[in-house]
């Protein structure tokens, strides 16, 4: 089982890629609050369409409220209860691309990845040329310094020439 956060449905939505949660994971849950993020609040933007008619996308709440409002002076609300669900499930896995939040969940003991991750893992199955899809992923608006861009695209043939 794995958790995921908002960003990273929304940012494989962007690209046309969600579907690669599916074929990895089979099932994914999320919080409450991230539905609320990329469904309810965000019913006109990617990803809320995609996520809404996804049958493989469980919803949960999370039980454990104190952990995630002690959570909530660091990082957002959606990013704090996908990180105690995660924990809550033992999940094997949480999908999350923000830095404070892969911190955070990093210091509980959490295995994460994030969107960068699921791609480099879908170039490694031949399943999508790297390059193309990270320039796609940079043009719908993600953020990646040159450096990182320059990064990726090494670990990307370092990872599909094995």
């Amino acid at each position: 089982m794995i958790v995921s956060n908002s960003t990273p449905l929304i940012a494989l939505s962007k690209i046309g890629m969600l579907e690669l949660l599916r074929e990895y994971f089979g099932e994914v849950c999320i919080p409450k609050e991230v539905y609320d993020e990329v469904v309810t609040r965000g019913k006109n933007l990617f990803g809320a369409v995609e996520v809404k008619n996804a049958e493989w996308i469980k919803v949960e709440e999370v039980r454990n409220k104190i952990a995630v409002e002690s959570l909530r002076d660091y990082i957002d609300q959606g990013e704090a209860e996908a990180i105690i669900l995660a924990k809550e499930r033992n999940a094997k896995l949480l999908l999350i691309d923000d830095s404070e939040g892969r911190q955070i969940a990093e210091r509980l003991g959490l295995k994460i990845t994030g969107t960068i991750g699921i791609l480099l893992l879908a170039a490694r199955d031949k399943k999508l040329v790297f390059k193309d899809t990270i320039d796609d992923l940079v043009a719908c608006g993600f953020r990646l310094s040159k450096e990182e861009y320059d990064k990726l695209l090494m670990r990307s043939e370092e990872i599909c020439s094995k």
